[in-house]
């Protein structure tokens, strides 16, 4: 498995590398521009990203590489605990979050849980709800002819919420299956991704696909 460490403490990175290295292939760059530079002739199955980097911040590198389409899992190292960082974060695509200082060890368990928390084939290649079309095979959402650009957290939320058409999801129950993670301080997390998926299949269109319940958490139906 090979980690790319981005981490402007070289101290920290090399404390890091040494514990480590015994387990995994390892690169270390101290820049937001460098790790960007190493991704794009480098590929790698989990990045470690500091988000206190100089210029070109973690938070930057993160949306840049989701807007690149780069799913490669990202676990964020901060001393920033507020939950709002966190929901900040997640909602521009980081896969994980720890707090410094960090047990080497949760670390190591949470990079080989996001290893195993590779895309698993889906069921249908299209999900169909009204208007609304859910494409697999192509990674894609249609509203009637107009395509709708979703990023990937907000596919795979939208797609396990099609899937269960009809149903109500509780918060919990998304955040398990999108993130495969039970921390109650991130489940706000999963209201600003509702939002941001509303604001692109709904608002647009005067449709009400994506409904509240109140209470109990979400559910697509039909009008």
């Amino acid at each position: 498995m090979k980690l790319l460490i981005v981490e402007d403490n070289v101290r920290l990175a090399e404390r890091l590398a040494y514990k480590l290295e015994k387990e995994f292939t390892l690169d270390i760059v101290h820049t937001g521009e460098d790790a960007l530079e190493m991704l794009r002739t480098n590929s790698y199955s989990v990045i470690l990203l500091d988000i206190g980097l100089p210029n070109m911040t973690g938070l930057d590198v993160c949306q840049t590489l989701r807007k690149q389409n780069d799913t490669t899992p990202i676990l964020i190292l901060s001393g920033l605990s507020a939950v709002q960082t966190r929901v900040e974060l997640l909602s521009a695509g980081a896969d994980d979050y720890v707090t410094k200082p960090f047990d080497i060890s949760e670390l190591r368990a949470r990079v080989y849980a996001l290893k195993r928390r590779q895309p698993r084939p889906h069921a249908f290649s299209e999900l169909v709800c009204g208007k609304l079309r859910v494409s697999v095979e192509q990674h894609s959402v249609m509203h009637g002819d107009t395509v709708v650009s979703l990023r990937r957290k907000e596919f795979d939320i939208l797609y396990y919420m099609m899937s269960h058409k009809g149903q109500t999801v509780t918060r919990q129950m998304i955040m398990d299956h999108v993130w495969n993670n039970d921390a109650d301080s991130w489940l706000s997390t999963v209201d600003v991704h509702i939002k941001h998926i509303r604001d692109k299949i709904d608002r647009p269109f005067g449709t009400t696909y994506l409904k509240t319940v109140y209470g109990v958490g979400y559910k697509i139906d039909a009008q």
